[in-house]
């Protein structure tokens, strides 16, 4: 239904990110919008870990060539993208089973994953992706001790003096 003040189709759904405790994540909602809008069910894929920082992303791509095959990154969205071209306009069909149809399936990648390479067999399009190892980052804090008095605020390792 179109909200009169938004100007806008409003979500009938809850929203993860609604809740006033997060705050700034309005892209990522978005995105998975954008990512669901394009969800249907064809190709079908498959996504599996083939080690323990790597995924394959495996998608049924019968009758697609090389040529008829896109895959890009865009921002932190992996999209695949299929259209066959019509051989023989003149071509005159009897029964035509076998769809020749366009497609676009995107899928969403966390920030640091990168795309190692795809490749084409025997009409499966497999994709590897690897997420790096990441450094274990440790931040000692130190603790001032400031006396037996009630605590003031510290800025720049300094306490600050009470204007009174």
């Amino acid at each position: 239904m179109l909200s009169p003040l938004l100007g806008r189709v409003a979500m009938s759904r809850g929203s993860v990110f609604g809740s006033p405790l997060f705050l700034g994540f309005d892209h990522l909602e978005q995105m998975l919008d954008r990512v669901q809008k394009t969800a249907e069910g064809y190709p079908p894929y498959n996504i599996e870990q083939t080690a323990e920082n790597r995924l394959r992303i495996t998608l049924a791509v019968a009758g697609f060539s090389m040529d008829d095959l896109q895959i890009t990154q865009e921002d932190n969205q992996l999209v695949i993208r299929g259209r066959q071209r019509e051989e023989g306009e003149n071509r005159v069909f009897i029964h035509r089973g076998i769809a020749s149809r366009q497609f676009q399936r995107a899928f969403v990648i966390a920030e640091g994953i990168d795309v190692e390479g795809a490749w084409l067999d025997r009409g499966l399009l497999h994709i590897d992706l690897m997420r790096p190892m990441p450094e274990v980052r440790v931040k000692s804090i130190p603790i001032a001790s400031r006396g037996a008095g009630p605590g003031r605020p510290v800025v720049n390792g300094r306490a600050q003096r009470d204007e009174e």
